[in-house]
C-alpha cells in the first residue's frame, strides 16, 4: 500500500491529523524537509501516513527585545535567519541540512548540529518552549515564552534526537542572539588528529575565544570567531603567536565552511557515520578507522569537532558488505570505548550486512519506557531505531 501524505497548516489541523490516524490505528511517520530520513534504521511499514511540517511555516511571535522568536516547527531555518536579520539578530545553528532547507522541527527530532555547537550548543540548547502532539492527537506545550522560564523544558530534550518517534513537533520557543559585526576564519597547518586535537585544545585554551574549531580531516584546523570588527581583527592578528597556533592564515570562511558541511552531509553511494565520544580517545578512533578501511578495500574522510568529541566519517566505495563490514567494526571500537556510533547515510545493500544501531546501550529500557507512555501502539515512525524498540 502506497503511503498517504498530509500537510497540515495549523496546530488543530495537526492535532486532527493525528487524531484521525490514531483512530484508523495508521501508522505515522513525521518529516519536515526530509534530510534526515535516511538516519538510522528506515520506517518498517508501508502505507503510513506521511504529516508534512512544510505547511506549518510561519511566525507565531518575535519579541526583539526579549531576543525570543516563535515559530511553526516547518519553518525553514534560511527562512528564519532572513526573518530575524532586520533586528540584527540569528539564532546561532549551522547544521549542514541547513543548505538542504532543514525546518527547524526536523532539526530539534534529529539533533543535527554543526561547528557552532562549541560556543552555542545544538538547537535543543535554544528552546526555551515547544508544543508537541502526541500520537493519540493530544497537544502537549512545555516551557515558555521568555528565556527565564524553563517549566517543561526537559520535554523538548526528550523530543531532540527522537526522529519522531515520541510525537509530532508543531511549535516552538526560540532563544535568539544579536548578530555578530564581524566574523572570519583561521586555517592553522595541523599533522594528523593529533596535531588537531591539539591545535583545537590551544585554541579554546587561548583568549581568543572561538566560537568553532573544526578539523578538515586532512592538513587543517579551521578556527571562526565572532565579534566587532576591532576585536576580531586583533584576534586574527595574534592567532598565529599563540602557542600552539603556529602558522595560522586568514581563509574564505564562506568556502570552507561549506566544504566540510558538504563533507558532512555525503552523497550518493556514500555512508555517513556520525560518532560521539571523549576527546581523548579519538586518535585511537581514527587510527582503528584507517585501519579497518584499508583491510576493507574502503576510501574514508574524517572530519570533525573534535575539541567536543564528534567525528563524520564517509565510507566510499562499491562494495556494499565492505561499507557494513567496516561499519559494524568501527562501531565495537567506538562503543568499547564508551562512544555512540549514529548512521546517517547508508550505501544501497548495506542494511542487508549490518544493525542500523548496532548493540543497545543500558538506557533503551528507559526509552522503551517512554515509547510505551507516548505511543503505546507503536505507530509514530516505527522501526526508526530498530533493533532498539
Amino acid at each position: 500500500m502506497a503511503d498517504k501524505a498530509v500537510r497540515p497548516e495549523s496546530l488543530a489541523e495537526a492535532a486532527h491529523v493525528m487524531r484521525t490516524a490514531a483512530a484508523a490505528r495508521e501508522a505515522v511517520l513525521c518529516t519536515g524537509a526530509g534530510s534526515a530520513l535516511s538516519w538510522g534504521a528506515p520506517p518498517s511499514r508501508s502505507g503510513v501516513v506521511v504529516v508534512e511540517t512544510a505547511g506549518l511555516d510561519g511566525v507565531i511571535s518575535h519579541t526583539a527585545a526579549d531576543l525570543t522568536v516563535g515559530v511553526q516547527a516547518g519553518m525553514r531555518l534560511n527562512e528564519l535567519q532572513q526573518l530575524l536579520a532586520p533586528a540584527g539578530q540569528w539564532l546561532p545553528c549551522d547544521p549542514p541540512a541547513a543548505a538542504e532547507g532543514a525546518t527547524l522541527g526536523g532539526l530539534l527530532a534529529s539533533a543535527d548540529a554543526g561547528p557552532l555547537q562549541l560556543a552555542f550548543g545544538s538547537l535543543r540548547d535554544l528552546v526555551i518552549g515547544a508544543t508537541v502532539v502526541l500520537a493519540d492527537g493530544s497537544v502537549v506545550r512545555t516551557g515558555g515564552q521568555v528565556i527565564k522560564n524553563v517549566a517543561g523544558y526537559d520535554l523538548a530534550k526528550l523530543f531532540a534526537g527522537s526522529l519522531g518517534a515520541f510525537g509530532l513537533i508543531a511549535e516552538l520557543t526560540l532563544r535568539v542572539h544579536p548578530l555578530p559585526a564581524a566574523t572570519a576564519t583561521l586555517a592553522v597547518p595541523v599533522e594528523g588528529i593529533d596535531g588537531a586535537l591539539a591545535a583545537a585544545r590551544a585554541a579554546i585554551r587561548s583568549p581568543l575565544e572561538p566560537v568553532a574549531a573544526e578539523w578538515d580531516g586532512a592538513q587543517e584546523m579551521l578556527i571562526r570567531f565572532h565579534g566587532t570588527p576591532r576585536g576580531v581583527e586583533e584576534r586574527m592578528r595574534i592567532a598565529a603567536s599563540v602557542p600552539g597556533l603556529a602558522g595560522a592564515r586568514a581563509v574564505d570562511g564562506e568556502e570552507c565552511w561549506g566544504r566540510l558541511a558538504a563533507q558532512v552531509r555525503g552523497g550518493e553511494g556514500d555512508t555517513i557515520l556520525r560518532v560521539g565520544a571523549r576527546p581523548a580517545h579519538l586518535p585511537e578512533l581514527v587510527r582503528s578507522l584507517d585501519e579497518g578501511a584499508r583491510r576493507h578495500g574502503i576510501d574514508v574522510a574524517v572530519t570533525g569537532s573534535i575539541a567536543i568529541g564528534v567525528l563524520t566519517t564517509r565510507l566510499r566505495g562499491d562494495d556494499a558488505a565492505a561499507h557494513a563490514s567496516c561499519l559494524t567494526a568501527w562501531r565495537h571500537t567506538v562503543h568499547a570505548l564508551g562512544g555512540t556510533v549514529t548512521l546517517r547515510r547508508r550505501r544501497e545493500g548495506v542494511d542487508a550486512h549490518a544493525d542500523a544501531w548496532g548493540p543497545a546501550p543500558s538506557a533503551v529500557p528507559v526509552l522503551r519506557a517512554l515509547k510505551r507512555q507516548f505511543d503505546p501502539d507503536d505507530r509514530c515512525a516505527p522501526g526508526r531505531f530498530t533493533p532498539w524498540f
